[in-house]
């Protein structure tokens, strides 16, 4: 019995079982925000103009009568025995689907600009962070570490280094490069010196 607790309790444990939870839990909340704002805000407003537009009190008066069957008793229509095509309904669901397809669409790409933002901010903290070695320069230096203009001008100044030194090796690299092939010829390059000659002939 022990060892089938342990075995749970590590079942339980694990990231992805606590992620999917978190998963879940967010994502319900999510569907009601979304069916919130479709429903509470846009949905009326729409509703509102499209009924002004079709001349009725809301969308549930606009229908189409196929066969009209009078209740006896009321004197009005007979909703379960007549037939009619009910154009209001289909465009409530055509509304809402564009609605929650919008609001999801908006959602998400904030959530994405806020996420390239962190990004960024990640980036350029770890483009600052300074080594150990990095700080002993700067206090031997007598410059602090609040002081950012001076930080960021070191920073500067060694990306700078680091440019010019990696541009150095491989404009060494290249002159290396260059000589070796100059020592050890191939034979493309013999028989373009040979054609040089010729021509100078």
């Amino acid at each position: 019995m022990k060892k089938f607790f342990e075995e749970f309790k590590k079942f339980i444990m694990r990231g992805n079982v606590v992620d999917m939870a978190v998963g879940v839990i967010v994502g319900s909340s999510f569907t009601a925000v979304v069916n919130g704002m479709s429903s509470f805000i846009l949905k009326p407003i729409i509703n509102w103009l499209l009924a002004l537009i079709f001349g009725a009190k809301s969308l549930s008066e606009i229908y189409t009568v196929l066969k009209y069957v009078e209740d006896e008793t009321t004197g009005a229509m007979d909703l379960t025995n007549s037939i009619y095509i009910d154009w209001g309904a289909f465009i409530n669901a055509v509304l809402n689907f564009f609605i929650v397809a919008f609001v999801l669409f908006v959602i998400v790409k904030l959530i994405n600009k806020l996420r390239d933002i962190q990004q960024d901010i990640d980036e350029q903290i770890k483009k600052e962070t300074l080594t150990k070695e990095d700080k002993k320069i700067l206090k031997s230096r007598g410059v602090k570490l609040r002081d950012r203009k001076a930080v960021k001008a070191y920073i500067e100044e060694k990306e700078k280094a680091a440019a010019d030194k990696a541009a150095a090796e491989k404009a060494a690299a290249e002159e290396a490069a260059r000589l070796e092939r100059e020592a050890n010829p191939t034979a493309e390059d013999l028989l373009k010196e040979i054609l040089a000659e010729m021509k100078n002939k």
